[in-house]
C-alpha cells in the first residue's frame, strides 16, 4: 500500500530539489521518495552489518554457552538440565 505524505520546503530548497529531480529524470515526488528509500535501506544495511559483526565477534562465546556441544555425547533431545525436566519421570532421583 502506498500512502501520501506532505512536506514543506522553503522556495530555495524546493527549486534545488526540482533541478536535481529533473537531472535524474524524476518528478520531485519521485526524487524525494527515492532519497527516503535510499536512507532507510542504508540504515537497514548498516544495522545488519553491525549485527553480523557482533555475531562474528561473539560466535565462539555463544557456541560455548548455548551451542549443541553443551552436553557432549548426548543428543539435543536428551541434553536437558534439571531445570528443564518435563514430567515426574524426568525429575532427579526418579527410579522406575
Amino acid at each position: 500500500m502506498v500512502k501520501q505524505t506532505n512536506i514543506r520546503l522553503d522556495d530555495e530548497i524546493r527549486a534545488a530539489a526540482e533541478e536535481r529531480a529533473k537531472r535524474r529524470g524524476l518528478s520531485l515526488q519521485g526524487y524525494v521518495a527515492d532519497l527516503i528509500e535510499q536512507d532507510v535501506n542504508e540504515s537497514r544495511a548498516a544495522f545488519l552489518a553491525g549485527a553480523q559483526a557482533f555475531l562474528a565477534a561473539y560466535a565462539d562465546a555463544f557456541e560455548e554457552e548455548f551451542g549443541e556441544d553443551r552436553y557432549p555425547g548426548e543428543s539435543a533431545r536428551t541434553a536437558r538440565g534439571p531445570h528443564e525436566a518435563h514430567g515426574p519421570h524426568d525429575a532427579p532421583g526418579y527410579a522406575a
